[in-house]
């Protein structure tokens, strides 16, 4: 008898000691619009098995690729409201909810990753304020490639986008294809191949890593390097689940963020050679824009940063100034 309860004793001191093992680990999901196999994804991995790595596994961050968890435009409120604790987001994206983060989508502002850093340091103070107000930090940024124009058929100057079904998929992108002539089309990342292949869209502007992981080449004959702007990919997280971890853990993720951001940029100015190699190997033809298309696409540059800074106000003027300083 003494036996049996001692055994039962032990059992139970066992399934406690299980179940305080269980409860001390914490599990976050990261959901990403992206494909498994962008740079984007990649490194968003690297990042969760350094933040597993770091904590002993007592913080498991899921990544969940492909919008297969939320679509993109769903991905910053569900980290707001907490069925995400995680998220990443283009920021361009959401600039109909404020002017701020359409900053990095405005055609010919900043062109070059130097320019691009400098736009993001003018950005931070400003998003992370607005976005800290909503119970959201903003733990790393990577930009694209630089956004060119593909195409099914070959574009001289701006006149010839006109009429095209045009792929949108931010504020800044619809208003360009207005500004061409052309018809803005909403298609979200990881329906852009399955558009290309039924004609329901004929001409966009993304970079040229999108390009590699959607096979436009299967669809689209001809890529115009314009390098029109770079923007940029944020991590959010939940403040509140942050805040919850324990000072080690919170040491983790800041860490693993920061390594994620430096590895970020440093791939993302990498890709953009590889990949144009890959569409080129694949038989898509790669040209500069001509004199008259740069033209175009300059004016409307100019056209929608002056948009921009009337909806953005003294803000954006500020962190304009900022940027050019």
């Amino acid at each position: 008898m003494k036996r049996r309860l001692f055994s039962h004793a032990v059992l139970t001191v066992s399934l406690a000691m299980a179940s305080v093992h269980v409860s001390a680990q914490t599990r976050w999901d990261l959901p990403s619009a992206y494909s498994a196999t962008n740079f984007h994804t990649v490194n968003m991995a690297q990042f969760a098995a350094d933040v597993d790595k770091a904590t002993a596994g007592k913080l498991k961050v899921t990544l969940h690729p492909n919008a297969s968890l939320f679509k993109m435009p769903e991905i910053k409120r569900a980290v707001q409201g907490g069925q995400a604790q995680l998220g990443e987001i283009a920021l361009l994206v959401f600039e109909n909810e404020w002017p701020m983060f359409g900053a990095d989508g405005l055609p010919f502002l900043a062109t070059s990753y130097d320019d691009a850093m400098k736009l993001y340091r003018a950005q931070k103070p400003v998003l992370e304020k607005r976005l800290g107000a909503q119970g959201i930090m903003v733990l790393y940024t990577v930009p694209w490639s630089p956004q060119g124009l593909y195409s099914r058929k070959p574009i001289a100057s701006g006149a010839d986008l006109k009429g095209m079904k045009w792929r949108a998929y931010s504020p800044s992108t619809s208003r360009i294809a207005e500004l061409l002539g052309a018809q803005p089309v909403t298609v979200q990342a990881a329906e852009v191949t399955q558009a290309l292949a039924t004609g329901v869209v004929d001409a966009l502007m993304t970079s040229s890593t999108s390009g590699v992981d959607g096979k436009f080449f299967e669809n689209v004959k001809y890529y115009y390097d314009v390098q029109a702007w770079i923007p940029k990919n944020a991590v959010l997280m939940n403040k509140r689940a942050f805040e919850g971890l324990g000072k080690a853990e919170q040491d983790a993720v800041l860490k693993a963020a920061a390594d994620a951001q430096t590895r970020g940029w440093a791939a993302a100015i990498k890709e953009n050679d590889a990949a144009l190699a890959t569409l080129k190997a694949n038989g898509m033809t790669i040209e500069q824009p001509s004199a008259k298309l740069k033209a175009d696409l300059q004016t409307v540059g100019e056209t929608m940063l002056k948009e921009w800074l009337a909806k953005a106000g003294p803000e954006g003027t500020a962190v304009l100034e900022a940027y050019r300083k």
